[in-house]
């Protein structure tokens, strides 16, 4: 029997949008605020990296604590839209202030500067909106097709908009005088984008009612009760092996787009062209955009989305080590031609990753009889800030301890050649190989079915 549709395509399409919010934040961040704070504020990286880390502290504690705060929520617009509109403002006045650092203070003034905005957008206004986002995934539709059309568009949308946002930042940033005043202009311009696009996402949306999602044919499932202190959530959470590995397969992810981050320098000190950027961005990101649009058609005909992830990453390490050849060979197109295929061999899991979230809170609710879709999805906004911060500070610890010189020096040290060469070659291809273990073991479909069939036998 054919599973009932909730959604038009305008809701799949408004979702998506969404995710053009997230990234004016997200890929702004990743690519562009490190050779912000070194090379226009000089400040040291190895200190950004430490402040970075420290940050994530906060962090941990904030994604599970509105992860619950969603599932408790019941208000007109439902669970998570609330959560998704309003803190995007906050969102908005901390990116703006995190690339307008007052460049007349004193650096211990500016490196506090920093910390307090970088802490208070990814610790809570970024946190609440991005669990929000993502939980609506398992609130809108219980449709898994439609999960995954969601899962694809949704990342249509993020890898276009890092696309561009890789593509034209520098070129924004010297065309508006290529100093800190430019980068202010350009977030301001980010920041309007981004509050438009969020508000647009958030009113093409509406959540299904509670007694819709919960049905079942399970009578004890039926009578569980929702209500669950923040420990007892925390505990659900990790007592869901499938939630595990979808934690590591994001923080792994995470640190690969983090590393690859560091194209800004990479281009900038080892090719010696900075405009590379734009052309590694189109590379990694374009067949990413085309695989996503795919990516539902092709789980549909294979009636599940286990052995396409991990095929497509095992395709994607393969690559990533070739790219590794290619760049000691000194060959920028081959370069490009490998970013590629690894690109294409990853939009798999990226198309369908909300989805598989989606299936591992349908196992909590299976086994426990809890639905905590918010506290669930809380393992993606964990995720993307401990794994994209720790390998932002990382990457600050590394360039430091290489010798790196601030201040937007034409030529580095040939210690940071070498370390940049890691950074971006060797550790991606690493971190490919083991999300491809992660994903060998994370089949939530098969348990699911099995746990379902067992209950009506």
């Amino acid at each position: 029997m054919q599973e009932k549709r909730y959604l038009k395509w305008y809701n799949k399409v408004g979702y998506g949008s969404g995710d053009i919010a997230g990234n004016v934040v997200y890929a702004f961040l990743t690519f562009f605020v490190m050779i912000y704070l070194t090379d226009t504020i000089g400040l040291n990286p190895g200190i950004i990296g430490t402040l970075m880390a420290v940050a994530k502290i906060f962090d941990g504690f904030s994604d599970v604590i509105f992860g619950s705060l969603i599932d408790k929520t019941h208000t007109k617009m439902g669970k998570a839209r609330p959560w998704m509109l309003w803190p995007y403002l906050g969102c908005g006045v901390c990116l703006f202030a995190i690339f307008a650092i007052p460049t007349s203070w004193g650096q211990v003034a500016q490196y506090a500067f920093f910390f307090i905005f970088y802490v208070m957008l990814n610790a809570g206004f970024y946190t609440a909106n991005n669990i929000a986002y993502s939980a609506l995934t398992a609130l809108v539709t219980k449709n898994e097709n439609e999960r995954v059309q969601l899962g694809s568009l949704r990342f249509v949308f993020a890898f276009t908009t890092s696309t561009i946002i890789q593509a034209v930042t520098f070129g924004l940033v010297a065309r508006f005088g290529n100093d800190a005043a430019a980068w202010r202009i350009v977030a301001l311009i980010y920041v309007v984008i981004g509050i438009i696009s969020n508000t647009i996402s958030v009113l093409s949306l509406k959540e299904l009612p509670a007694d819709e999602l919960d049905d079942t044919d399970d009578k004890n499932i039926q009578a569980a009760t929702e209500k669950y202190s923040l420990a007892e959530a925390a505990r659900l959470l990790i007592k869901n092996k499938f939630y595990l590995l979808i934690l590591g397969v994001y923080l792994l992810t995470q640190l690969y787009s983090a590393f690859t981050g560091v194209g800004t320098y990479y281009m900038t000190y080892v090719l010696q062209d900075a405009n590379l950027m734009g052309k590694f961005a189109t590379a990694l990101n374009i067949p990413m955009i085309i695989g996503l649009l795919l990516v539902p058609t092709i789980v549909a005909k294979l009636g599940g989305m286990y052995k396409i992830n991990y095929s497509g990453y095992a395709l994607a390490t393969v690559a990533r080590i070739l790219v590794i050849v290619a760049a000691y060979m000194g060959s920028v197109p081959m370069m490009l031609v490998f970013t590629a295929v690894a690109s294409l061999g990853m939009c798999p899991l990226q198309g369908d990753l909300n989805a598989v979230i989606a299936s591992a809170s349908d196992y909590t609710y299976l086994t426990t009889g809890k639905r905590i879709d918010g506290t669930m999805y809380s393992c993606t906004s964990l995720g993307v800030k401990i794994g994209g911060g720790l390998g932002t500070a990382i990457s600050g610890w590394l360039l430091a301890a290489a010798g790196f010189v601030q201040g937007g020096a034409a030529v580095q040290p040939e210690s940071v050649i070498n370390m940049l060469n890691v950074m971006y070659l060797w550790l991606p291809a690493i971190f490919c190989a083991l999300v491809t273990f992660l994903l060998t073991k994370l089949n939530v479909e098969k348990a699911n079915q099995a746990l379902i069939a067992s209950r009506k036998a």
